[in-house]
């Protein structure tokens, strides 16, 4: 049987196709509390069918199939909540938490390890052409409800706070939080893959107020202090 024949190739695909499903597990497995085994895992997790009807329809576009792959994707958002476009690429490990109401748009590039939580938008800003979704990079965590707009990238290892929307390129390594997002936190060193405590996040608005109510404290003090009338004055 040549190498090239029709069951050599069928047979190379099924096992390339079971190592990543597997990955795909593994992924569930390693990110929440909840997983307790690999048959719950796979039959109730809606991020993770999202994301293995994804890989079918994908392939089917990257192989021009016409209409089919369209079809895939809007059955996988009517079963899960999660709409990503069939054009989309996704890295292996990619998981999703919950998941209801993640969008992914057409030209969005996903590398490995990316986790995303419920809400969260990788869309565009316009009516752009060509590349016009982001970049995605390995290891980042989005948090609920963040949105990532038009043809950026978010650098390894970055995290994304919950409901922020960025607009610019994050570099690698760095902490994101605000409207419109700014980079808070960037430690110039790689940090654990898998960090999911986007719970901890600062908050550079709220820091902001704190640090004006300090200030106005200590000059309340000084003005009293200035203007306080010795006791013996007031006999």
């Amino acid at each position: 049987m040549s190498e090239g024949s029709v069951p050599v190739r069928l047979i190379g695909l099924t096992r390339r196709a079971t190592r990543v499903l597997v990955e795909d597990v593994r992924a569930v497995k390693e990110r929440d509390p909840a997983a307790t085994g690999s048959l719950e895992i796979a039959l109730t997790y809606p991020g993770l069918h999202a994301i293995w009807l994804h890989r079918v329809a994908n392939y089917l576009f990257r192989k021009g199939v016409p209409g089919l792959p369209r079809a895939i994707s809007m059955f996988a958002r009517f079963l899960t909540g999660i709409e990503i476009h069939q054009g989309a690429s996704v890295g292996h490990g990619f998981f999703i938490d919950h998941g209801m109401g993640v969008v992914i748009g057409e030209t969005t590039e996903i590398g490995d390890n990316v986790t995303l939580f419920q809400g969260v938008t990788l869309g565009g800003t316009g009516k752009e052409r060509g590349k016009r979704h982001p970049t995605i990079k390995d290891n980042v965590v989005i948090a609920t409800g963040a949105s990532v707009l038009g043809a950026i990238t978010v650098g390894e290892n970055a995290r994304v706070g919950a409901g922020a929307v960025v607009l610019q390129d994050v570099p690698p390594n760095c902490t994101v939080v605000g409207v419109p997002g700014r980079v808070t936190v960037c430690s110039g060193e790689r940090i654990s893959p898998i960090d999911l405590h986007h719970e901890n996040l600062p908050d550079p608005v709220l820091d902001m107020f704190n640090t004006i109510e300090r200030r106005l404290d200590r000059l309340e003090q000084k003005l009293e202090a200035a203007i306080r009338i010795p006791p013996e004055e007031n006999k």
